[in-house]
């Protein structure tokens, strides 16, 4: 059985064999124009390239030129336009075995054969060189060398030659590719070739004889490497698409891109695109690799990534074709497909009346669309039960639930029991599917609490007529407890009462008028007038409400002119006029239209005409000279209530107009200059003499600093004073202050002292010494308080000066000095020394020979009798000084 086998299969491939040699390719010759345009056929399906006779059937075909491609019915057709002479390619015919069959083509120009064969008819060419460019199969099978081409001379009939080549694979890179046989031209290739690497070479043959002659020109030769699908396929570009979920079928996603390093257009490179997964979902176009969704029922909610395996395969996806496969990432962006849903059927909440902008409940909501987006966060809304706009919604942007807000407070004695419906919805609107929002009742328990008692109804409106009589009674307003409905222990108050004009009655919240109602009255806008009331139980729970009066018009005010002041151009001889307007604060009908007239006392120098509801035009009845003229005009409302009025009317050359009223010039304006005017020119002219009056007697009396001739050079000065003397009503002695320290000593600025008397008699006194001031302070020495005065200096630690107000009439000035001086003394004697250390006694020296007072000292005051005729010798003007002293001793 086995040896059967054996000669089936050796007779077969002998039947094969003997069938493809008795199979010869002729090459395919076709005359085309010179110019060739896309698409031209060369040839339609010849013996040849079908392969009839070869017992072998074709199933692709492949075009060694770019140019040309090849039907499936071995048609050749031009892919491009082209100009041609002559041109030589092969078509590379591969079977249903897989054998390749090669098929040459050639190509000539059917106006240069005509034109050869006119011109030379009877004259034979004879080729020189053959053969024409040829071809060989990129990576061939072994064994190598392999004969490609005879390479053929004229010149070897007439000469004993050998050939030789050089160039591109010869001696050039890939050095050693081609042999050739230098006897008889054949040339060989020693190695498989990559047409990727190396798709044609370029080399040249030269015939020599034996002399190394040159006996013909070179032949420039063109080898084709031809195509062979060695290459598989490659997936180029990204491969990251995304697409909305709920599309439409159809819906371009992207482009799968591939690449095939065989020859271009041709089968080799042919690639199909081929899904071997999520064919259910998504579709590819078989030779553009376009990606398009497959369905409009795509869900990211059910998966949000697809990886989808492609298959591209060369040969137009031959079973034979070389292939490769890859993965694509489709992701499914969200769109809202789906609605806010509830967690519960049912939500129950609980709130106290009377509670305001106060969070009630939480309403959580489950939503599958992508978290965080527009898509997914939820608005909620109180679609019913809100009619009142109690209710607010509100979403929490961390959790999406729902927050229920009471807006304004609930009232438990009407609705012990709200129910609500909340609506859940998205900010877009939903794609791609049937499903409504979603909704869900609330029942809103409100609990009970004391409350205060309430107005009905919270506004109160009363109707009133103006000027009514005190102590009227308007209307009653009473409050009611929610509780008990009624208004038993409940007191009532005003609030607000602009005007005062309403008293409310406590007990029963009568309303009674306690001024006049004006409605004219600033206070009231548009005839109204609102007074607040206060309701208050007896838990001291208080209520509010509004009273609003609508006043009702009386004819209680007359018309009035607001401009009783005219001026009237003067026009020569024409007679002039001017507008006379009234109002009248009442409403219609006891306004307008206003009734005209000239009062009793009308000279006829006047007339009206043009009346108007509230105007009149006063006209002058004769011509009249310049003046001021009074015209009595009584105007009357509609009925009939009005009174007389005076028009005071100028006549004046004016010098322009402003808004239909006369400027008057200068010039009668001085003519008119009255007593009023004559009156201010006086009083101004008075008042500058005055100002002048006191500029003088103030730089009269400034006060002049007064330098004493001290013989010592002390260098002392008095200010003068004003008081030249204390005045019999003094009631109390004036002490005079002399300190008995350092004060006058020559070592230092002399003293100034001033005194300001009282009419009472008090006797207040400033120290200066060297520019400052005495700082006073008051002080307690046994039963009597004494006030001092003292200073810091660098050498100074205190003075001796003390000032009693006392109330006896008479007062030794220097024995009184003297004994408050001896207290301080001893009161400091018992006191801590260190404390008091700034008081204690200094001794101090003369102030100098020479001076009339003498020492100043506090000892030589108290053991000297004193004198005050040094004050005899400072000048007349410290006369009054020294009177002053004189009378005070």
């Amino acid at each position: 059985m086995y040896e059967r086998v054996l000669f089936a299969v050796w007779l077969l491939t002998l039947v094969l064999f003997q069938s493809a040699e008795s199979c010869e390719l002729r090459p395919v010759l076709a005359q085309v124009p010179k110019r060739l345009p896309a698409g031209y056929v060369i040839s339609e399906g010849t013996e040849e390239l079908t392969l009839k006779g070869c017992a072998a059937n074709p199933v692709a075909f492949t075009s060694s030129d770019p140019d040309f491609a090849v039907n499936t019915d071995g048609t050749i057709i031009t892919v491009r336009g082209l100009v041609i002479t002559t041109k030589r390619f092969s078509v590379l015919v591969q079977d249903e075995s897989g054998l390749d069959w090669r098929v040459d083509i050639i190509l000539s120009c059917k106006d240069e054969a005509s034109q050869k064969s006119s011109s030379v008819a009877h004259k034979r060419i004879k080729r020189r060189w053959r053969p024409l460019p040829f071809s060989l199969i990129e990576n061939d099978s072994p064994p190598f060398p392999k004969d490609l081409e005879m390479i053929s001379s004229d010149s070897s009939v007439n000469y004993t030659v050998y050939y030789q080549i050089s160039g591109q694979g010869v001696g050039t890179d890939p050095v050693g590719l081609f042999l050739l046989d230098k006897t008889n031209g054949m040339l060989k290739v020693t190695r498989a070739v990559d047409r990727e690497q190396y798709p044609q070479f370029n080399f040249i043959a030269r015939v020599y004889d034996q002399n190394g002659r040159e006996v013909d020109a070179h032949l420039p030769i063109t080898v084709i490497v031809e195509d062979k699908n060695d290459n598989a396929p490659e997936f180029i570009g990204g491969r990251l698409f995304s697409v909305e979920e709920r599309c439409r079928a159809g819906t371009p996603i992207g482009q799968v891109n591939a690449t095939d390093k065989d020859q271009a257009n041709t089968t080799h490179t042919l690639i199909k695109f081929t899904l071997l997964n999520a064919t259910d979902m998504f579709s590819i176009e078989p030779f553009t690799g376009k990606l398009t969704a497959k369905t409009n029922t795509l869900d990211r909610e059910a998966q949000d990534k697809v990886f989808v395996n492609i298959e591209i395969r060369d040969m137009g996806g031959n079973p034979n074709g070389l292939f490769n496969r890859g993965t694509v990432v489709i992701t499914l962006t969200d769109v809202n497909d789906n609605p806010p849903t509830f967690k519960e059927k049912l939500y129950k909440a609980n709130v106290k009346e009377n509670q305001e902008n106060v969070l009630v409940t939480r309403i959580p909501v489950e939503d599958k669309d992508l978290v965080n987006t527009i898509n997914w966060t939820a608005l909620f809304e109180v679609t019913k039960g809100n009619e009142s706009g109690q209710f607010r919604m509100e979403t929490d942007p961390k959790t999406n639930e729902g927050l229920l807000y009471v807006v304004k407070g609930l009232d438990f004695e009407k609705t012990p029991v709200v129910k609500l419906e909340i609506t859940a919805r998205n900010a877009v609107p939903l794609v791609g599917t049937d499903v409504a929002w979603l909704s869900v009742p609330l029942e809103l328990t409100v609990g009970d609490e004391d409350e205060g008692p309430e107005f009905n109804p919270t506004i109160l409106y009363l109707k009133v007529k103006e000027n009514v009589p005190n102590g009227t009674v308007i209307g009653t307003y009473k409050a009611l407890d929610p509780e008990t409905k009624n208004s038993n222990g409940i007191k009532y108050y005003k609030v607000t009462d602009p005007g005062n004009w309403i008293t409310v009655v406590e007990s029963t919240g009568e309303l009674r008028t306690a001024n006049t109602i004006d409605r004219e009255s600033p206070l009231v806008h548009q005839d109204k007038y609102n007074i607040t009331i206060r309701a208050v139980d007896e838990s001291k729970k208080a209520g509010k409400g509004m009273v609003i009066i609508l006043i009702e018009d009386e004819n209680d005010n007359m018309p009035v002119i607001p401009s009783t002041d005219l001026v009237i151009c003067s026009k020569g001889d024409a007679l002039s006029s001017v507008l006379v307007e009234a109002v009248d604060q009442d409403k219609p009908p006891f306004s307008t239209p206003f009734i005209f007239e000239f009062g009793a006392e009308h000279d006829g120098k006047w007339k009206l005409k043009d009346k108007t509801d509230s105007s009149v035009v006063l006209e002058q009845a004769v011509p009249l000279p310049n003046g001021l003229y009074s015209v009595p005009l009584l105007v009357k409302d509609l009925q009939g209530f009005g009174n007389e009025q005076t028009v005071n009317v100028r006549v004046c050359s004016c010098e322009r107009e402003e808004n239909g009223a006369g400027i008057c010039g200068a010039r009668s304006a001085s003519t008119s200059l009255g007593s009023l005017g004559v009156l201010a020119l006086v009083l101004s002219s008075l008042l500058l003499l005055l100002l002048c009056l006191l500029v003088i007697f103030i730089c009269s009396t400034k006060r002049d600093k007064l330098y004493l001739n001290d013989d010592t050079g002390t260098g002392g000065m008095l200010l003068k004073s004003n008081t030249e003397a204390p005045g019999e009503e003094v009631k109390e002695g004036a002490l005079m202050i002399i300190p008995g320290t350092d004060a006058m000593d020559g070592s230092h600025q002399s003293g100034t002292i001033k005194n300001v008397t009282s009419s009472a008699g008090n006797i207040g006194q400033q120290f200066f010494q060297g520019g400052g001031v005495y700082n006073t302070t008051t002080q307690d020495f046994g039963t009597e308080k004494y006030y001092t005065s003292g200073r810091y200096d660098n050498n100074l630690y205190g003075n001796g000066g003390f000032q009693k107000f006392s109330n006896t009439n008479t007062l030794d000035t220097w024995n009184t000095n003297g004994r408050y001086l001896d207290r301080k003394l001893a009161y400091f004697g018992g006191e801590e020394e260190g404390r008091y250390a700034d008081d204690l006694l200094k001794t101090y020296g003369n102030e100098g020979a020479g001076s009339p007072a003498g020492s100043v000292g506090c000892c030589s005051i108290l053991g000297e009798p004193e004198s005050l005729e040094f004050l005899n010798t400072l000048g007349p003007k410290f006369r009054p000084l020294a009177d002053v002293c004189y009378t005070t001793k």
